[in-house]
């Protein structure tokens, strides 16, 4: 018996990084996963190594600020899974720059994915989950969203956004027998990672290659940065019924770097 066994699962963001972790720990441990990527090619590759393990998983393409490709990509898993118990709003991303260089474009971007996304997704979740009463949605936070960065502005913005976004979602759905929490990593070793190390070298943050993730490793208590599945443990909580009484919270799992 898994833990997640009959339970039905979207990671958004699930093609690479912390997502791709989650969907082959919740497949492993009983649940039908949705791999849902805005990279079609990702998602699919994800489950076929999830299929091919053994486990069940529907390969599904969105870009979240979208309301029509959310809406379309979740009936397209309901149709399959027969229905959606969990959501995870993981898909997000970064493009740092210098406080005062931070230009509207930069901002509406990260926000439009990192924010709005996950209103839309939430949103459009839960029309799936209301008629049954019964749902969790867990949010992907930050320590950006509790410490303000000037090279990451607009991320830290778009962070703060999602911890507000649970408390009201919690608010807003219990009623239904709804959850909403959010889980905040630090420093996660990814591809979002390796791609913010490159453009804070280019922009003159940091000076050598692997500076910039040693830099904001510094003040870890554990004294290293995450592998994706270190954050397991914790999303398996969160997705299953251990976590029934918990709502409108967010859980730092970074490690020690912020404390609150």
């Amino acid at each position: 018996m898994g833990r997640l066994d009959s339970t039905a699962v979207v990671v958004t963001g699930a093609g690479s990084g912390i997502g791709r972790a989650f969907v082959e720990a919740f497949a492993r441990e009983g649940a039908t996963v949705g791999v849902l990527d805005l990279d079609l090619s990702a998602a699919e590759s994800v489950v076929s190594a999830i299929t091919a393990s053994g486990g069940s998983a529907i390969a599904l393409s969105a870009d979240v600020s979208h309301r029509s490709q959310v809406r379309s990509a979740l009936e397209t898993f309901v149709a399959s899974a027969g229905k959606l118990d969990v959501i995870f709003n993981n898909a997000g991303f970064n493009k740092p720059m210098p406080f005062m260089e931070v230009t509207e474009e930069n901002f509406n971007a990260i926000m439009n994915v990192n924010g709005l996304g996950v209103l839309i997704c939430t949103q459009e979740a839960a029309k799936l989950m209301i008629p049954r009463k019964t749902g969790k949605i867990v949010n992907t936070a930050s320590v950006a969203g509790r410490q303000g960065y000037p090279d990451f502005a607009p991320y830290c913005a778009s962070k703060f956004a999602v911890n507000a976004l649970t408390q009201a979602t919690a608010r807003a759905l219990a009623e239904h027998g709804i959850t909403c929490n959010s889980f905040s990593p630090g420093v996660v070793a990814t591809p979002l990672w390796v791609t913010l190390d490159k453009d804070l070298l280019e922009m003159g943050a940091s000076s050598v290659p692997g500076q910039a993730i040693d830099d904001f490793s510094a003040d870890i208590l554990m004294g290293h940065p995450a592998a994706p599945e270190e954050l397991v443990g914790t999303a398996l909580y969160l997705a299953s019924h251990d976590s029934d009484y918990l709502t409108g919270q967010t859980i730092m799992i970074d490690g020690g770097k912020v404390l609150v």
